[in-house]
């Protein structure tokens, strides 16, 4: 049974893009949201009155989940480009990469990205269709440092526990290096710590500001 808070969150939403649920409409969305977690969904309708312009549908919410699975911009960013890179991805994320290589090795990276961008979004709607959890798992290049600094942001992100990244890992990682970068308060954020700004830069999950 939901809440009174969702059924008001989607009401209101739902309004201000420009639609009112009848009852039997807002029961039956509120249906085929009811297998995600009730806290994700409030973020995900949040996002919603954010972002969307139109008709809110299920899709727009569900493509908001933040349930661990990285969105489609972001999981393209952490592909390995090259024999030399690691990365640590799901199994959504290496299916699409599959669909995606060809087009890569041949270099042209636009009809690459929106092959994996594709693929990706197809496997991610039918795991999160089932519910299904984010599964992490390294792939590693050729380079050493590249390994660590994939393992070494996997931990950091909560995607790999320090005992199995150490298991894998090319140096031993020390937890108490890796804290994350601390919340937003107030609507600021505090800097990245630069260990965590290297090993995101070497795996190409951001890109160095030029002078």
């Amino acid at each position: 049974m939901p809440s009174e808070q969702l059924l008001s969150a989607v009401a209101v939403t739902a309004e201000l893009c420009g639609r009112t649920f009848t009852p039997a409409a807002a029961a039956v969305f509120l249906d085929d949201l009811a297998r995600y977690p009730e806290h994700q969904v409030l973020k995900a309708l949040g996002r919603c009155r954010r972002e969307v312009r139109g008709v809110l549908t299920v899709s727009d919410v569900i493509s908001r989940l933040e349930d661990g699975h990285p969105g489609a911009e972001e999981a393209w960013s952490m592909l390995p480009k090259t024999e030399d890179d690691s990365v640590v991805w799901t199994e959504e994320m290496a299916e699409a990469c599959g669909v995606a290589m060809p087009l890569i090795q041949c270099g042209d990276m636009i009809a690459a990205r929106m092959a994996f961008k594709e693929s990706y979004a197809k496997l991610l709607a039918v795991s999160r269709d089932c519910g299904r959890q984010p599964v992490w798992s390294p792939s590693f290049g050729r380079s050493n440092a590249g390994r660590q600094s994939a393992l070494e942001l996997a931990v950091s992100a909560g995607r790999l526990t320090v005992e199995h990244a150490n298991r894998l890992g090319v140096d031993h990682i020390e937890p108490e290096k890796l804290r994350l970068p601390a919340p937003e308060v107030d609507g600021e954020r505090k800097p990245m710590p630069p260990h965590i700004k290297e090993a995101m830069l070497k795996i190409g999950l951001l890109v160095k500001e030029i002078p």
